[in-house]
C-alpha cells in the first residue's frame, strides 16, 4: 500500500482508478480507509495529492474513527458531541435494565447479571443516543429555521443507514441518530443543510447560494462531513 510521510504522520491510501473523471477525488471511510480516485498518474503525482490534503485527510481519519464502536467494555471510548469519553461497565444483581449516567467526563454504565451484556449495552446506548438527539438537536432544529427563515413541517430522529439527514418534498426534515456523536458545528452545519432542501429541492448553485447566506463557511464543513461513513 503506499503512503506518504507528513510531519510525523504517516498516511497509507489506494488508489483506485476511474477512468473519465475530470478530476482527482480523496475519500476517508472507516472499513476502506484513505482512498484516491482517479485517472491514472504517477506515484509522485499521487503522493502530490494526497499531501495537498494531509491536513484534511487527518482531520477526517479522526471523526471517521469516532463515529461508531464495537464492544463495550471497561475502558472503551464512545463518542458524544464530538469527544470521546471513557466508559465504566459495572454488572449489578438486582437490576432489570442497563442504566447509563453521563457524568460530563465519562459513561457510568450498570448492567443487569446473567443478560447477553453486548446487545443489551449497544441497545441501551442507541435508546440514550436517540433522547439525546431529542433534547439536544430538536430545539437547534427551531432555532436556526427562526434564524433563517426557513420553515419545515416537523423533524424526525431516525437510524439512517447512508446519510446524516434529508428532507422529504413535504418539508419534514429527518436527522441520523448518530449526529449526536459530532461536534455541535457540524450538527448545526447539517440542520441548516436540510433547512434549505425546505426551500431548494436539488445540489444547486441556487442552494449553495442560500446556504452561504447562513453557513459562511460551509464549504470547510461540508469538506469534514463528506465520506464520512456510518
Amino acid at each position: 500500500m503506499p503512503k506518504v510521510q507528513y510531519g510525523d504522520k504517516v498516511i497509507e491510501y489506494t488508489f483506485l482508478q476511474k477512468e473519465g473523471l475530470k478530476s482527482h477525488y480523496i475519500s476517508v471511510q472507516k472499513d476502506t480507509g484513505v482512498v484516491l480516485k482517479g485517472s491514472p498518474v504517477p506515484l509522485e503525482k499521487e503522493q502530490a495529492f494526497i499531501l495537498k490534503k494531509a491536513r484534511w485527510i487527518l482531520e477526517k481519519m479522526e471523526l471517521v474513527e469516532a463515529i461508531g464502536y464495537d464492544d463495550i467494555v471497561t475502558g472503551s471510548r464512545i463518542p458524544y458531541l464530538g469527544k470521546k469519553y471513557y466508559v465504566e461497565v459495572f454488572v449489578k444483581q438486582d437490576l432489570d435494565e442497563v442504566t447509563i449516567d453521563f457524568t460530563e467526563s465519562k459513561f457510568k454504565v450498570l448492567v443487569p447479571k446473567d443478560q447477553n451484556i453486548q446487545d443489551t449495552l449497544k441497545g441501551a446506548f442507541e435508546d440514550f443516543f436517540r433522547a439525546k438527539a431529542q433534547e439536544k438537536i430538536m430545539p437547534r432544529v427551531k432555532k436556526w429555521a427562526k434564524k433563517t427563515g426557513l420553515d419545515f413541517k416537523d423533524v424526525k430522529i431516525r437510524k439512517l443507514e447512508k446519510r446524516w439527514g434529508s428532507c422529504t418534498p413535504t418539508n419534514s426534515i429527518l436527522i441520523n441518530i448518530d449526529a449526536i456523536k459530532l461536534p455541535f458545528s457540524l450538527i448545526d452545519y447539517l440542520i441548516v443543510h436540510e433547512l434549505v432542501h425546505t426551500k431548494v429541492k436539488s445540489h444547486s448553485k441556487e442552494f449553495w447560494a442560500e446556504l452561504s447566506k447562513h453557513i459562511p463557511n460551509w464549504k470547510e464543513l461540508d469538506d469534514k462531513m463528506y465520506g464520512m461513513k456510518l
